[in-house]
């Protein structure tokens, strides 16, 4: 497994990272073989591990952390802050208030004295910068967060970010977690080169699309195919058929080049030089040894254009794909009327 340095902070990172939100109610209730899942990483050589408070209520942390025990000094640990953790409004978003209290919640399900990325999972349009990053400071100065950064940002979040950052003295965000496959090349526009002009490391989720990419004759069934995420297999939506003719024509060029479909759309992912480390969220044992496996894959500048032909640069297929719209100055209403 190869590594890279996560941003500026020195810490080397595999390529591949483990996302952890299968583990537990959302996913793969079975915690030994969870547990075991997570062995089976680290003993491939993947050592970050990434999960979040939200993540089955907290269950994932407590599976990572049964899992982590005797290994924890081996492992950089990240996790995440600032979706809704209740009903109170006041548990969730990036109030100096609710970080304090979040952190301490999840070093304790983690069972560690600190994290070593600790990440914003949305943008709180509610919340000034100023005070998150204020917070996130504090946390580092006092040894329970090594790093932090954001996820889901736009570019010009990531801009405030770091500008704010500089001028106010805080700690600045060294990472930025997007989604990016084949399918959601959006962030190639604008939100890739901005991390990388600030020297970001990028910890990409979602390269098989939510299972678009995971090489099954249909996508469109699974245990992904309902609750909020339904609408992203819905064949009536002009976007979610023009993704299903993508994937076609994926498949084919795939078994041209002689790689399983899930390896050539975790290859891609990783062949962008933005790009620190794919974030893989297996939830079978079966689906982690075939990610694995893919490891080595490396694609050729002739795939990679003729990937490009299929899925333009920048492009999302299917704009309706992200269930937790990127938007909320225009899908909230509490943000543009009185």
């Amino acid at each position: 497994m190869k590594r890279r340095i996560l941003g500026g902070t020195g810490m080397s990172v595999s390529e591949y990272a483990l996302g952890t939100m299968m583990f537990g109610a959302m996913g793969n209730t079975d915690h030994d073989e969870s547990v075991r899942m997570i062995h089976t990483a680290l003993d491939a050589g993947i050592n970050l591990i990434d999960t979040a408070d939200v993540y089955s209520g907290g269950e994932s942390e407590v599976i990572v952390a049964k899992a982590l025990k005797g290994r924890r000094d081996d492992v950089v640990l990240a996790t995440k802050f600032g979706l809704a953790m209740g009903e109170d409004p006041n548990r969730g978003g990036g109030s100096a208030r609710w970080i304090r209290r979040a952190v301490e919640d999840s070093l304790r399900r983690l069972d560690t004295d600190h994290v070593d990325l600790y990440q914003m999972h949305r943008p709180d349009p509610h919340t000034d910068i100023d005070e998150t990053l204020g917070a996130l400071s504090d946390l580092v100065r006092a040894g329970k967060a090594r790093a932090i950064g954001g996820s889901f940002f736009s570019p010009e979040e990531i801009v405030e970010a770091q500008w704010t950052a500089e001028r106010r003295g805080h700690h600045r965000f060294r990472t930025e977690q997007p989604p990016y496959s084949i399918l959601t090349r959006g962030v190639e526009s604008r939100v890739l080169p901005t991390a990388r002009r600030y020297g970001m490391g990028v910890l990409t989720f979602g390269p098989l699309n939510s299972g678009w990419l995971s090489g099954r004759a249909d996508p469109t069934t699974g245990h992904r195919g309902a609750g909020a995420g339904a609408k992203m297999f819905d064949l009536t939506q002009p976007g979610v058929q023009a993704k299903a003719d993508a994937v076609r024509k994926l498949t084919a060029l795939a078994a041209e080049a002689g790689l399983p479909l899930p390896h050539l759309a975790t290859a891609f992912v990783r062949a962008h030089p933005a790009v620190t480390a794919v974030l893989i969220g297996p939830r079978r044992p079966e689906q982690l040894t075939d990610l694995l496996a893919a490891a080595g894959a490396e694609l050729g500048d002739d795939i990679l254009d003729r990937i490009d032909e299929i899925v333009p640069p920048g492009a999302d297929v299917n704009p309706g794909d992200f269930y937790i719209d990127p938007t909320p100055p225009i899908t909230d209403k509490r943000l543009r009327r009185r």
